[in-house]
């Protein structure tokens, strides 16, 4: 694929080379490098405004106010996201929110009554989730995600630095704990996302999010009641999507 126009030409970086190097260094320190070293003007951030996306965004603020945030807005969110979303960019200062949707044309072959996730939640966050995000990541190398180990029994391995096909995909907050987010969010005075004080501690499309049982993981509240954790975004699914991307260009 042609570099795009106004990014740097670079080699395909060795993300598991830049884990072993600065994975253990402090989140902020991650954010600073990736930003001003390692992928300059190459680097976004990927936000859900969900239970905790406060801590990342507010330390991106402190490197670069201007750095873009892809928000996937699936047509599902609850209300309280979108209102949280625009409250945290007031907040933060944060002047470059890209708001990404589903194909039209997509949801309108495969989805036209809304009510896909009835019947086959697989094919509701491909065509809401994971085409959308691979179009909105696509222009760049790298990009910010505020996934952590302690979430969910697949995240336990999760490192900061991880190949998604040429790009990397960078996780600062990897090796944070819910005593280090809360107490982060208590010392930075930080608003949550109010859904939180409902039990909601993974916030994803309104359909398919529950409140989490006490003693559960994090994650547990999304698809509840279905052999599926992910959707597809931080799976394999994002690397087909962003292939297909590149055989159409």
């Amino acid at each position: 694929m042609a570099p795009k126009p106004g990014l740097p030409e670079v080699g395909t970086p060795d993300a598991a080379a830049l884990d072993a190097r600065h994975g253990q260094l402090s989140a902020l320190r991650v954010i600073e490098l990736a930003v001003t070293e390692l992928f300059p003007g190459a680097v976004a951030a990927v936000s859900s405004f969900g239970a905790d996306s406060a801590v990342l965004l507010h330390l991106i603020a402190q490197v670069d106010r201007h750095l873009p945030i892809v928000f996937l807005d699936t047509g599902k969110h609850f209300e309280e996201t979108l209102r949280y979303r625009d409250a945290l960019a007031d907040d933060f200062g944060l002047t470059d929110i890209r708001v990404i949707h589903p194909d039209a044309a997509a949801l309108q072959r495969v989805d036209p009554g809304g009510r896909l996730h009835e019947n086959d939640v697989e094919a509701c966050c491909h065509v809401r989730k994971v085409e959308p995000m691979a179009r909105g990541v696509e222009p760049f190398r790298a990009w910010f995600t505020g996934r952590k180990r302690h979430q969910a029994g697949t995240r336990a391995g999760l490192p900061v630095f991880e190949a998604v096909g040429p790009r990397v995909r960078i996780n600062p907050l990897a090796q944070w704990t819910p005593a280090d987010l809360d107490a982060y969010m208590r010392d930075h005075g930080l608003r949550e996302n109010p859904l939180v004080a409902y039990g909601y501690l993974s916030i994803g499309c309104f359909p398919c999010t529950r409140p989490v049982v006490p003693g559960h993981d994090a994650r547990s509240g999304r698809w509840a009641g279905q052999a599926k954790t992910e959707c597809g975004i931080h799976l394999g699914g994002l690397e087909q999507s962003l292939s297909q991307e590149r055989h159409h260009e």
